[in-house]
C-alpha cells in the first residue's frame, strides 16, 4: 500500500510485480496526456511536496478501508509532460473483482478532483491556461459522499 508521486516515468509492469499477490483481483488503471484535438504539446503539472503525498495515502486508506482492500497503490507525475506519455496509475487488489473495480474508480474520482495538483497546459504557442476543476469531475465524485 503506496502513494508516490515523481518526475520520472515509470514501468507499469515493474509497478505491478508482486502487486495483489494472493487477492482475487487486480485492477490498473494508467492516466495519459491526451492530446485535446491537436492544441496540447505537454502539460505542466506542479504539487506540494510532502502535502501531496499526505493527501494521496489518506485517499488510498479510505478506500482500503471502504472496500476492503488487500492492496494499492497510486503514482502520480509531476514536471513537463509530453503528450501520450503517462501521468499517473491507481492499482487495487481486492478479494473479489467489484470491490477491485469499485476503490479504483473511487480512487480515480478523488484524484482528479481532490488531489493537490495544478495543471497548466503547453501548446503550440507555449504555455497556456491552469486547468480548471470542471463540473463533470465534481459530479462523479458526489456519488461517494455522504
Amino acid at each position: 500500500m503506496s502513494a508516490r508521486v515523481q518526475a520520472a516515468p515509470f514501468e507499469l509492469a515493474a509497478e505491478l510485480a508482486g502487486f495483489g499477490a494472493g487477492s482475487g483481483a487486480v485492477v490498473t488503471f494508467t492516466g495519459l496526456v491526451r492530446d485535446e484535438g491537436g492544441r496540447l504539446v505537454a502539460l505542466e503539472i506542479e504539487h506540494y511536496p510532502g502535502m501531496t503525498e499526505k493527501a494521496l495515502a489518506a485517499y488510498g486508506q479510505e478506500a482500503a478501508r471502504r472496500f476492503a482492500l488487500d492492496d494499492w497503490r497510486i503514482l502520480h507525475r509531476h514536471g513537463r509532460l509530453a503528450v501520450g506519455e503517462p501521468i499517473m496509475m491507481v492499482a487495487t487488489a481486492a478479494r473479489h473483482r467489484a470491490a477491485a473495480f469499485e476503490a479504483a474508480e473511487y480512487l480515480m474520482d478523488w484524484l482528479k478532483s481532490r488531489a493537490p495538483f495544478w495543471k497548466r497546459e503547453i501548446g503550440p504557442d507555449g504555455p497556456g491556461a491552469w486547468v480548471d476543476a470542471r463540473a463533470e469531475d465534481e459530479d462523479a465524485l458526489s456519488r461517494w459522499q455522504g
